[in-house]
């Protein structure tokens, strides 16, 4: 396939086949995942080594491209206070935002009160195993141990574990002692972005096999459980999933008004991540594509290595909506009257053991057992009531998340003065833009395509050569005495090819 360059610039080229594009064939697997698991229980069943054989090879490149990303961003930047600022602000978004989205929960399940006439016996609920070791480990969640797991036992634990919190504070630590070694740490920067370009490669690989993975992990979820669940408690999971829904439309919607954006074509332009997402159930897979394209997007590299992945252990919307109805859910099933200042102080222990579950396998649970078992008054044993519909609410619950980390990035880039809005705004539009001076060579179409051929986004954006770096990037060793060709032909990662 040629391309042509003028004066550094690529020629616009159609875009992708729509049965070329990743999203339509991941589509096509879900809807074929859920005929195999309706029709044919046992094959679904048997399709279950295929999904979480997808999710792991998935969730293998994630502590790596956290770590790369952050170290990269933070080690290239000039001003150090500048990243300790954009934590601050992150921090203190994704707290507003957790509190809006319980609110949101506590109002639609006190005006609908499904969970009135139930009148559950605590005492009489039996406990499956898998749930009763959940309740096990809520039980013994502190509401502080998330402060200290931050710290890992070792700097290799955590890429074991796939622990995301400990990534980010090993990787912010490494990337600021990076910055700090000055010309000294220039090739340790170097290599970095060199392997950055190797880890999304690899993933660009992986992705291949996302409509399969779907496919397994759908008829999975559908032949194992069946549709019964959803008859028997549909009313609840119907209120989630409105909440959920009227939560992203009005508060992440008026959030992106502000912004001068429009949340539906952003959505839209995150179509294949949404895709992989509703195919595995988790919000995980689509990490590194959401980084690749907010970054295209107009949002500086090292916003959106900080706050995207800080996002998946601290700003779960979802995840908050879930909790307040769940838990207010069970007191109404349980004949447990909780008067508003009692669900006040259940929202402000939520706060709390919401955050100390993150990254943990069954963390919804945890931290819901968790926060009953602090409150003391709502007990433990009714998350039997809405174990067996879980299932049916986690791909809201990761969508939703996913959204609000997205809108997040987006209003902690603006608040930090490093959002080109017209630039995302023609992005999310569908427009033709230029790659971003300091966007990486590895075109995100090798991650969310099936063409080999084609590059970002679906248009044809050629790997400038290295005497045509339109902007060098700022990276440490970098200073007026050295000119910026000097930067562009030592600096440029060795996975930059000559068109």
């Amino acid at each position: 396939m040629d391309h042509s360059i003028t004066a550094g610039h690529a020629t616009p080229a159609p875009k992708t086949r729509w049965y070329r594009q990743l999203y339509f064939w991941v589509l096509i697997a879900i809807v074929v995942g859920i005929l195999v698991g309706w029709l044919a229980p046992s094959v679904g069943i048997a399709m279950e080594p295929i999904g979480t054989t997808f999710v792991d090879a998935m969730k293998m490149l994630i502590g790596p491209i956290v770590f790369l990303t952050i170290v990269g961003g933070i080690a290239s930047v000039a001003d150090l206070k500048k990243v300790g600022m954009t934590g601050l602000k992150a921090l203190t978004y994704f707290q507003v935002g957790t509190i809006l989205a319980m609110v949101f929960g506590l109002v639609a399940i006190n005006i609908f009160r499904l969970g009135d006439g139930v009148n559950a016996d605590a005492d009489s609920i039996e406990t499956s195993e898998s749930a009763a070791k959940l309740i096990d480990a809520g039980a013994n969640q502190e509401w502080w141990q998330f402060l200290t797991h931050i710290i890992p036992e070792s700097m290799v634990s955590p890429f074991v574990e796939g622990n995301i919190l400990q990534i980010i504070f090993i990787a912010v630590v490494f990337g600021i002692a990076l910055n700090a070694m000055g010309k000294v740490g220039a090739p340790v920067l170097d290599g970095v972005q060199r392997l950055t370009g190797v880890m999304f490669k690899i993933l660009s690989f992986i992705m291949k096999a996302a409509p399969i993975g779907a496919f397994g992990a759908m008829a999975y979820a559908v032949g194992k459980f069946g549709v019964s669940s959803l008859t028997s408690m549909g009313g609840l999971i119907a209120l989630f999933y409105i909440t959920s829904i009227l939560f992203v439309v009005i508060v992440l919607g008026s959030i992106m008004a502000f912004l001068k954006l429009n949340i539906f074509k952003m959505i839209r332009h995150l179509k294949e991540e949404y895709m992989l997402i509703l195919g595995t159930s988790t919000a995980e897979p689509a990490l590194p594509g959401l980084m690749r394209k907010l970054e295209h997007a107009g949002v500086k590299k090292e916003t959106v290595g900080l706050v995207v992945p800080t996002g998946y252990s601290f700003n779960l919307d979802g995840a908050a909506i879930y909790l307040s109805l769940a838990a207010l859910y069970i007191a109404q099933a349980t004949n447990t009257d909780l008067s508003i200042g009692e669900q006040l102080g259940l929202l402000a222990v939520m706060l709390l053991t919401s955050k100390g579950a993150a990254g943990v396998a069954g963390g919804g649970f945890i931290a819901l057992t968790a926060t009953l078992t602090t409150l003391g008054t709502i007990p433990a044993a009714g998350i039997m009531l809405i174990f067996g519909i879980d299932k049916f609410m986690s791909e809201c619950r990761a969508l939703v998340n996913f959204t609000g980390n997205a809108v997040a990035t987006l209003f902690i880039a603006w608040w930090d003065r490093t959002l080109d809005a017209d630039r995302a705004r023609r992005v999310f539009n569908g427009e033709t833009v230029e790659p971003m001076p300091t966007e990486d060579p590895i075109h995100l179409n090798e991650v969310t395509d099936l063409d080999d051929d084609l590059t970002e986004y679906g248009h044809h954006a050629p790997r400038h050569p290295v005497t045509d770096d339109p902007a060098p990037r700022d990276v440490a060793g970098a200073g007026p005495g050295r000119p910026a060709d000097h930067i562009s032909r030592d600096r440029r990662p060795a996975y930059s090819e000559t068109v």
